[in-house]
């Protein structure tokens, strides 16, 4: 049993939001992935997919796109990306039936030994323009990860987050509330994503804080994804 790790899949199935405008390596980028995939991932082994998942607007439209993850090799768990407006509530995403996919809200998901927790997370408290709103988000967001990650009843041998939004300052890249979280549970692995293009200057790895943090967004990664276990 293996454990990997991709971002920012960006599926559109109508073809309207190609990512192209990101750089050249976007084109054909669904092929990229979904051929790494299948050459990397046994049935047994487990993926985990941070956010902007689908173009889609509503949970019925993104149904084509998660179908095509659905079908690939291993499970899978998925936590809300900045753009996946399709994101509806547990039970609406559950009555979709995808038989391989788990959606992460609020709760975690144990893949034998090992457990995933997770929530989208939001832009550093010293980003531009954060104001009193994004405050509020924030805080929410911190909420959720500690309700995911407390919601774990067994021990286990590695716990994994998954989160959308670094969990870094932009000024210093120093580690923010959400790692402080982290670290009142004792998570060993963090994956992010969100940063494409220029915005890979900001990205933030390595052993902090005694966690492993990854950015594992589709283009940082060249569409190939990241064996974390």
């Amino acid at each position: 049993m293996a454990i990997f790790g991709i971002g920012d899949l960006h599926l559109d199935s109508t073809g309207e939001k190609p990512m192209d405008i990101f750089g050249e390596n976007w084109e054909n980028h669904e092929e990229k992935i979904f051929s790494n995939w299948i050459d990397l991932v046994n049935e047994d082994d487990l993926v985990v997919l941070p956010g902007d998942i689908s173009w889609a607007l509503k949970y019925n439209e993104a149904y084509k796109d998660l179908s095509k993850i659905d079908n690939l090799p291993g499970f899978k768990v998925i936590t809300k990306g900045n753009h996946d407006y399709w994101w509806e509530t547990k039970k609406k995403l559950e009555s979709l039936e995808l038989s391989t996919i788990h959606f992460l809200q609020n709760d975690c998901y144990i893949h034998e030994d090992i457990a995933i927790f997770g929530t989208r997370g939001w832009p550093s408290k010293d980003s531009d323009e954060f104001d009193d709103h994004d405050e509020k988000i924030f805080n929410r967001e911190v909420t959720r990860l500690e309700l995911s990650l407390s919601s774990l009843k067994k021990s286990v041998k590695k716990k994994i987050v998954m989160i959308h939004y670094p969990p870094f300052n932009v000024t210093d890249k120093s580690p923010n509330e959400f790692v402080d979280i982290m670290k009142k549970y004792d998570v060993d692995i963090c994956v992010y994503g969100h940063l494409h293009a220029e915005g890979h200057k900001f990205v933030t790895e390595g052993i902090i804080d005694g966690i492993d943090f990854y950015c594992i967004s589709s283009d940082y990664i060249n569409f190939n994804l990241k064996r974390l276990i």
